[in-house]
């Protein structure tokens, strides 16, 4: 089932996510709420306050070649265990701050750890845009988003145009 997806400024989205404790049958069918959702919006990663749930869990598939099979991750408790020195740019988005754009520097690869949809515990290094995604989401349940990163004029010129695009899409449904 879509979900519909919080739009910032939002103060569920600067809130710090509660540890799932165990995954039960409705953890996986939110897992699966969230794939279908980011999947249709169309993203590459979505993360549980993006659509009002505190919890740590996050989903993610960077695959985007046309002919590459997809790839969904779900990530239950996702914690960066190590990180490169090496830094990468990428231009950022956001399903929270839909149309808006910036270059965001991160760890080129970072090795994270989490619980998968079964509570087996996984482990793997991600580069490129894998490992610049699964930050981004990772930062969503710390409260941080990527306009965080930008200089105050900037996040403040961003933050205006989703309270417009907010009203604009309040008196639609009106």
């Amino acid at each position: 089932m879509k979900r519909p997806i919080l739009i910032h400024p939002d103060p569920r989205l600067k809130k710090v996510c509660t540890p799932v404790p165990d995954i039960s049958d409705e953890l996986r069918v939110l897992a699966d709420d969230m794939l279908e959702t980011m999947y249709d919006a169309p993203g590459i990663g979505l993360a549980a306050p993006q659509i009002g749930v505190m919890d740590r869990l996050v989903v993610l598939d960077c695959v985007k070649e046309e002919d590459g099979p997809p790839r969904p991750l779900v990530m239950f408790n996702p914690r960066i265990i190590a990180s490169s020195d090496e830094q990468n740019v990428y231009e950022e988005g956001c399903l929270s701050i839909p149309d808006q754009y910036a270059e965001v520097t991160r760890p080129k690869m970072v090795q994270v750890e989490w619980l998968d949809r079964d509570g087996n515990l996984q482990t793997e290094e991600f580069d490129g845009l894998w490992a610049t995604c699964v930050q981004h989401e990772i930062d969503h349940l710390e409260g941080k988003l990527f306009i965080d990163y930008l200089k105050p004029l900037k996040r403040q010129m961003i933050t205006r145009k989703m309270v417009k695009l907010k009203k604009e899409r309040a008196r639609e449904r009106a």
